[in-house]
C-alpha cells in the first residue's frame, strides 16, 4: 500500500495496468502498490489521451465527464464565476461534471458579425485580436458595408467587429459635411478662339449615399468631370469679351446644366464660382493695351467736355458784360487784382499824378 495526497481543486484518477480504477476527491488516500494515480485540475479543459480512451469504456468515468466539441468554424469562450478566463479554439474538449463554476459560450464564426452581448474588453485581448477584424466609421462618415462583394447596408459613425472568416469584407466612405472640388487649370478656347486657363470651386455635399457609394463608382471623380464639361459648355459659347463681362454668371450656369447629372451621383451642388481667369502673355499685353486707349478716349471725352464747359461759360459771361458796363468794369477790376498778385514791385515817378500812372500801367 502507498498513500497519496490530492490537492483541493483537484481530482484523482486511479489506474492499473491501463485500466481505470476509482475517482477520489481531494485528501489523503491509500492505494495499492500496483496501482498508479494522476491528479486533474478540476477547473482545466483536457484533451483525450490514447489512455483516457480506454478510461471512457468504465461507465464511472464517462459520468463523470462533460464533453465540449468545437468546431473548425466556432471559437468557445470560457468564463470562470462569469469571468472571462479563456479562449478555445477548434478540438474534442472534456471537463469535469463537478466543475460548476465554468461555463463556455460557443461563437459561430461563419455568423460574420460579433454578438453585442460580448464584452468589448474581451475583444481587445491579445488571444482575440488574430480572430477579430474591427472597422471604424467617424461620427462625420457614412460607411457602404460590402460582403463577398455584395451590398449589404449603410453604416452611420462608430466602431463594428466582425469575425475574422473566409468572407471578404469592404467598407466604402463619404463625408457627410459640406465640401470644395477645385477644377483647377482647365485650358478651353472661348468662341472667337482665345485661349485661356480657369480656376474652379464647387461647394458640394453628398445627399444619398447609397447612390453614391454603391450605384457609382468613384462618385468624386464623375462629379469633376460633370464640372468640367459644364465650363467647356460655357465658356466655348461666349467670346472673350462675352467671358469678362458675364463671368459671374457660370455659377447659376452650372448650377443648372449639373443638378440633375450631380443628383443621380448622389450628391447635391451648393454653390460654384470662377476663382481665376488666366490669360497667356500675350493676350495679356493686347488686353492691357485695350484697356489704355479705352481709358485714353475716355480722359478725352472727359476733357472735351471740361472744354465746352469753359467755352459756353466765357460765352455767357461775355454776352452779359456786353449788356452792363458795370459788369465789364468789375470784371476788368478782376483781372487787374489778378495780374498785381504777380507783381513783385512797382516803381512810380514822384511828379504826383499816381493814380494816372497806375492806371496807365494795367491799361496798357
Amino acid at each position: 500500500m502507498k498513500r497519496v495526497k490530492i490537492k483541493e481543486g483537484n481530482v484523482g484518477v486511479v489506474s492499473k495496468n491501463g485500466k481505470f480504477v476509482a475517482l477520489v476527491k481531494a485528501g489523503s488516500h491509500w492505494i495499492k502498490s500496483s496501482q498508479t494515480i494522476q491528479a486533474y485540475d478540476l477547473q482545466g479543459l483536457f484533451f483525450l489521451s490514447k489512455e483516457h480512451r480506454i478510461f471512457m469504456e468504465n461507465d464511472l468515468f464517462k459520468a463523470a465527464l462533460n464533453s465540449l466539441r468545437i468546431k473548425d468554424n466556432e471559437l468557445a469562450l470560457g468564463y470562470e464565476d462569469g469571468i472571462f478566463s479563456s479562449l478555445v479554439t477548434a478540438g474534442n474538449y472534456f471537463f469535469w461534471k463537478e466543475n460548476t463554476q465554468s461555463e463556455f459560450k460557443i461563437m459561430d464564426l461563419a455568423g460574420l458579425e460579433i454578438d453585442e452581448s460580448i464584452d468589448a474588453s474581451i475583444l481587445t485581448r491579445p488571444e482575440m485580436l488574430k480572430h477579430v477584424r474591427v472597422f471604424k466609421v467617424e461620427s462625420f462618415e457614412k460607411a457602404a458595408l460590402f460582403v463577398n462583394g455584395h451590398f449589404e447596408r449603410l453604416l452611420n459613425g462608430g466602431t463594428y467587429k466582425f469575425w475574422q472568416n473566409d468572407q471578404t469584407i469592404e467598407m466604402l466612405k463619404a463625408d457627410t459635411r459640406l465640401q470644395t472640388l477645385e477644377v483647377l487649370g482647365q485650358e478651353i478656347l472661348t468662341n472667337d478662339k482665345a485661349a485661356l486657363r480657369i480656376n474652379f470651386n464647387v461647394k458640394y455635399q453628398v445627399v444619398n449615399f447609397e447612390k453614391a457609394l454603391v450605384e457609382n463608382k468613384e462618385f468624386t471623380k464623375q462629379l469633376y468631370i460633370l464640372i468640367q464639361m459644364a465650363i467647356r459648355d460655357y465658356v466655348g459659347a461666349l467670346s472673350l469679351d462675352e467671358l469678362m463681362e458675364n463671368k459671374n454668371k457660370i455659377s447659376e450656369f452650372i448650377l443648372n446644366s449639373a443638378a440633375e447629372k450631380a443628383n443621380a451621383l448622389g450628391v447635391k451642388i451648393l454653390d460654384s464660382g470662377i476663382k481665376d481667369i488666366i490669360l497667356p502673355g500675350d493676350m495679356k499685353e493686347i488686353l492691357n493695351r485695350v484697356l489704355i486707349a479705352q481709358k485714353q478716349a475716355q480722359a478725352n471725352v472727359i476733357g472735351r467736355r471740361e472744354e465746352t464747359a469753359a467755352t459756353r461759360s466765357l460765352i455767357n459771361t461775355a454776352k452779359l458784360m456786353e449788356d452792363s458796363p458795370m459788369l465789364f468794369k468789375l470784371k476788368e477790376m478782376e483781372y487787374v487784382e489778378r495780374i498785381a498778385e504777380k507783381i513783385g514791385e512797382i516803381s512810380l515817378s514822384g511828379n504826383g499824378k499816381m493814380m494816372e500812372q497806375l492806371k496807365e500801367i494795367f491799361t496798357k
